[in-house]
């Protein structure tokens, strides 16, 4: 019997690594744990996208004592942009971004998702607000283009500082918190880490959903 020590099991994937950043799963995948508190969500992997960082945040998570249980879910259609994303001239290798009916369940189940999607900043503010359009769910974005609030809140989406009016507001999620300059394809400095650690906490003590 272990004493002084504390045993958990970590689900990382449910199929096959590919590519750079191999150690992330195949897309149209999801690691799922027994109590779904935090959701990590990625890009779909290829020749543009980069998924690492993702399992750098989760596992970041568990060795500073967020002792929650964190799914990863790598999209299906996680490339390209919203084929309603607005000025935006077609999507990556002509691939739409797009959310499954069982993705949306998967991400509704937690009470907090990390959103990560890249380095083009029109496509990582449609992409969130394509998500939480969907997806009632508090989030902390994580990017390597610096975006703010104000972008989303353009776009129709709900932030904790910003809010579009009343006729403009397009989802039903809201974004918490945002942690740009987290390089795609390299692990985050321990500040951004930090950064992402600190907001995933404060949420899981007060997860709001909204009615």
């Amino acid at each position: 019997m272990p004493m002084g020590r504390v045993t958990q099991v970590v689900d990382c994937r449910e199929a096959m690594g590919m590519g750079k950043g191999g150690g992330m799963a195949q897309r149209g995948t999801i690691s799922e744990c027994r109590y779904p508190d935090v959701i990590v969500v990625g890009m779909s992997p290829g020749r543009r996208h980069v998924t690492k960082p993702v399992c750098d945040i989760t596992s970041a998570l568990r060795q500073q004592g967020v002792e929650y249980s964190i799914s990863t879910l790598i999209l299906n259609a996680g490339s390209g942009v919203p084929p309603d994303a607005p000025s935006i001239a077609g999507g990556v290798l002509g691939a739409y971004f797009g959310l499954t009916e069982k993705e949306i369940r998967q991400i509704e189940r937690h009470k907090v998702a990390i959103l990560h999607h890249g380095n083009v900043r029109s496509h990582v503010v449609q992409k969130v607000r394509y998500i939480l359009q969907y997806c009632n769910i508090p989030a902390v974005v994580v990017s390597q283009a610096p975006i703010d609030f104000e972008d989303l809140a353009k776009e129709g989406v709900k932030t904790a500082l910003v809010m579009p009016p009343p006729d403009k507001i397009r989802t039903k999620g809201t974004v918490m918190a945002i942690v740009s300059g987290v390089t795609r394809g390299q692990t985050p400095t321990r500040e951004k880490m930090a950064d992402v650690v600190r907001e995933v906490m404060r949420l899981m003590k007060n997860p709001t959903k909204s009615e």
